[in-house]
């Protein structure tokens, strides 16, 4: 898998610099300094440096590097630039993106499972969580919150909230408009990336009361 993952990193790298600087900032909302040969993209309300001389991927405030899928996801994001016809806004589930039913199975149980363990019993956790990633409340299910993955790509978060009658469950909804922006692959990665993200501050959250 680590492979490829690599694979997939230097691909989009290639892709990236293929194109013209000037390309992706008229359709993304990321700077492009000629001087550096650095891309500015903020990602859950942080701002990472894509680095196309050293072909690497950080955080700008300390340097961190992120995980390999968040990489992926960065680089994906820049390599796709492309103009977006407007659409009206509305949601679908990764079931309803091209491509989304093949990882349903997997998608359901490294993000959408371990959501409902996290907040499906609690569900007001999430609103205190997600502010730390940029989130702000949403009117859906028993708490919900939308996210801007990137400027241009929203995420929302929503949890039904169980008891002893009635299950808890959970969903994450995109914009259909992701999908000229990301991969298949990537989209469900953007996904499970927020999932972790949310039970992690979660985690935090519930050992420091």
């Amino acid at each position: 898998m680590e492979t490829n993952y690599r694979v997939a990193y230097h691909k989009f790298w290639q892709d990236i610099k293929k194109r013209e600087p000037a390309e992706i900032t008229a359709t993304r909302a990321v700077s492009y300094n000629e001087d550096t040969g650095q891309f500015s993209v903020i990602f859950f309300a942080q701002e990472y440096i894509a680095d196309s001389k050293q072909e690497t991927v950080y955080r700008k405030a300390d340097g961190h590097a992120p995980d390999i899928m968040d990489a992926i996801i960065i680089l994906n994001y820049l390599a796709y630039a492309q103009p977006l016809s407007e659409a009206e806004p509305r949601w679908v589930s990764i079931k309803e993106i091209p491509g989304g039913m093949i990882f349903y199975a997997a998608f359901l149980k490294t993000a959408i499972s371990p959501l409902i363990k996290a907040f499906g019993h609690q569900a007001q956790l999430l609103d205190t969580v997600a502010a730390s990633l940029g989130g702000q409340p949403a009117p859906m299910g028993s708490s919900s919150v939308l996210f801007q993955a990137f400027p241009e790509i929203p995420v929302c978060v929503v949890i039904w909230e169980g008891d002893e009658e009635v299950k808890a469950n959970a969903t994450i909804l995109f914009d259909p408009s992701i999908e000229p922006m990301l991969h298949s692959e990537s989209i469900i990665g953007l996904g499970i990336s927020l999932a972790n993200r949310l039970n992690k501050r979660a985690a935090k959250e519930r050992s420091s009361r």
